[in-house]
């Protein structure tokens, strides 16, 4: 039986997946979805239904994180699993794990093993901090990440004390970054014919994240302070009251900041010398964006996003979770995707934010259960029907 693929663009790599949690997951399900033969490798038992992302296995968090996956169980922790692994290594092109550097050393799964067994496996680690150094057996966590990583130092509100992002974002951005690590080391491949070992760390991936706001303290000594939601640098920008809601307004630079006060009917605040320049705005900001919400209180969103619009002015609405997916734009993306074969579970997930016009992604196949694929795989990789009833009774598989 050949395993349902969602995409041809990486369908000839094949990827063993020894992901948990939600990092490494993210890494492996990039490259499920386009295409990879990737094998969720498993303890042959399962984690009870509360220590499961989303509360269970058919929960919402793991269904988002191993669509197009096959599963199979196998032992580590036996010698004989170990040998069962590194069977599957000969014939696999990646590998991913998000292990302590101790633990994978101790089950021989580690890359200076495994390297030896196939000279052109890339093999791929995310770790909390690091592979090595004095913080690297330490357990990682995304917001401790976002803490050391300077990331909540700058979000919020100023004079209210740090604040956590609304998603994982070192979990994920880690899992994206060691995707991209093992995509650019499968082309590199191409040329030397050695694979290699890739590592990213959620601490890395957050500081990486930081961008403009770091290279404001590299280069200028300058740092960085929580600014609520008006943006650090580009004035005026942020969140305005309207007669029914609210609105982002960003009037980035000279130009865009006079058609914002001519749109509004303000264009007497370009001849005040307080708003002349982003740096004169800069220090005014607090009273600017007073004076523009007086006016975008007189009428809708709606009205505003009209008006703005017809301006040149960059501006949208903010939307709760349930009307974002219900805006028109977001419905024309095509970014909702029903996931196949779940019976009578509907499991809808958001699917790739990028396209490839002649070989698009897709949700081929749903999330699996524990070892649902055992028995189809072993025999993929070359074991007997003899091999694998050895290997079923004494519990390796």
């Amino acid at each position: 039986m050949s395993a349902p693929k969602a995409s041809q663009a990486l369908s000839r790599f094949t990827v063993l997946d020894l992901t948990r949690v939600r990092a490494g997951p993210t890494a492996v399900r990039q490259l499920a979805d386009w295409g990879a033969n990737v094998i969720k490798v498993e303890a042959p038992t399962d984690l009870p239904d509360d220590e499961q992302l989303g509360g269970a296995r058919h929960g919402p968090d793991f269904q988002n994180l191993h669509r197009n996956k096959r599963a199979m169980t196998l032992n580590l922790k036996d010698p004989a699993g170990r040998d069962v692994f590194h069977r599957l290594v000969e014939k696999a092109d990646v590998v991913i794990e998000n292990y302590r550097p101790d633990v994978k050393e101790r089950l021989g799964i580690d890359y200076e093993t495994l390297r030896k067994i196939n000279p052109r496996l890339v093999y791929a680690s995310i770790s909390g901090f690091g592979q090595d150094g004095p913080y690297a057996k330490r357990p990682g966590f995304d917001q401790i990440a976002q803490g050391m990583g300077g990331l909540m130092s700058i979000t919020g509100a100023p004079d209210h004390g740090p604040m956590r992002v609304g998603i994982p974002v070192a979990d994920l951005t880690s899992g994206l970054f060691c995707a991209m690590g093992v995509l650019t080391a499968l082309l590199e491949r191409d040329v030397s014919g050695e694979g290699q070992w890739v590592q990213t760390s959620l601490l890395q991936s957050q500081i990486f994240m930081l961008d403009f706001q770091s290279a404001r303290w590299l280069m200028q000594g300058e740092v960085p302070k929580q600014a609520g939601n008006n943006h650090p640098t580009m004035i005026p920008t942020g969140v305005f009251k309207t007669s029914d809601g609210y609105i982002n307004i960003a009037a980035t630079g000279q130009v865009i900041w006079e058609r914002l006060a001519h749109a509004i009917d303000r264009s007497d605040l370009l001849q005040k010398p307080e708003y002349a320049s982003p740096k004169t705005r800069s220090v005014h900001r607090d009273a600017l964006n007073a004076e523009i919400e007086k006016v975008t209180q007189t009428r809708t969103i709606a009205e505003w996003i009209e008006v703005l619009n017809k301006a040149g002015v960059p501006c949208g609405p903010i939307y709760t979770i349930d009307k974002m997916f219900d805006d028109p734009q977001v419905k024309h993306l095509d970014l909702v995707r029903d996931v196949p074969d779940t019976g009578d579970r509907k499991v809808r997930l958001v699917a790739q934010p990028f396209t490839l016009s002649r070989t698009p992604s897709s949700f081929a196949a749903r999330p699996p259960e524990v070892g649902e694929h055992t028995d189809e795989l072993m025999h993929e990789f070359g074991f007997s029907d003899s091999e694998i009833a050895s290997l079923k009774s004494k519990k390796i598989i």
